[in-house]
């Protein structure tokens, strides 16, 4: 039995990964931390991260990059393996992640989907043959209309992968409609639509001679971060100190 803390237990993704876990016949979670003590959950809740005092086997962090010095603090003094989901975080706090990792596991991804981190190490394989055989590369990412972020770190992280494979040779371009030029070789284009209750729609497109390969991703709820989250956790837990991510999980 995987015992969890849930960082963040009150608000919508803590909620949903608690009652992810209340399915659980594998994990449980032992105490919740949140600002706001407003519902039963069914475990304890501490409103200050400092007094929870209950041992456990992983923290999930699904909150605000404002706790997350605390919550970094927190896992390295005790020791406690980190899923940390919360995303925005500023350089100098992943400077922190990298440094503490060195003294406790620390769990890290732009997307906890497992389709997501699937479609990474698919499309990294699919590079390999058709980017080299001269197909452009391109990334079309859909959001609702509420995301302030544009490009997504989800479709930054799908770049990424991309480039990778092809040995970071190639640059990015977001906005086509301030260069007036013919799309260059070695660019990876990204493209971002905001707009009503799209929870998250990713498709990389190889784009050949007389013909397309397309990648899709479509996120229809949620759930599918939470359902990510726990099986990081499930991982994570009694791990040695060390930087993990998605692909650790889905490779295990």
């Amino acid at each position: 039995m995987v015992k969890v803390i849930m960082h963040g237990c009150n608000g919508h993704m803590g909620q949903v990964i608690s009652g992810l876990i209340a399915q659980d016949k594998d994990a449980e979670i032992v105490a919740g931390i949140d600002i706001a003590d407003c519902r039963d959950n069914g475990y304890p809740v501490f409103t200050d991260i400092d007094s929870c005092n209950v041992d456990a086997d992983v923290m999930i962090d699904f909150s605000s990059f404002k706790a997350t010095d605390k919550v970094l603090d927190y896992c390295r003094t005790k020791k406690l393996p980190l899923v940390l989901c919360t995303t925005g975080l500023t350089e100098e706090q992943l400077k922190k992640v990298e440094e503490y990792s060195k003294e406790t596991a620390i769990l890290r991804s732009a997307n906890m989907s497992l389709g997501v981190n699937t479609l990474m190490k698919l499309i990294r394989d699919a590079a390999k043959v058709l980017a080299a055989a001269g197909f452009d590369m391109e990334i079309v990412e859909k959001h609702h209309k509420l995301k302030c972020d544009a490009p997504s770190g989800t479709a930054l992280a799908l770049a990424d992968s991309l480039n990778e494979a092809m040995d970071n040779k190639y640059h990015y371009v977001y906005d086509r409609s301030q260069v007036h030029q013919q799309r260059e070789e070695l660019e990876i284009g990204i493209s971002a639509v905001r707009g009503g209750t799209i929870v998250g729609d990713h498709d990389v497109i190889f784009a050949g001679p007389d013909e397309v390969v397309t990648f899709s991703h479509r996120a229809y709820s949620k759930t599918v971060f939470g359902k990510g989250a726990v099986e990081a956790a499930r991982y994570l837990a009694g791990k040695p100190a060390g930087l993990y991510d998605m692909q650790d999980v889905i490779n295990s």
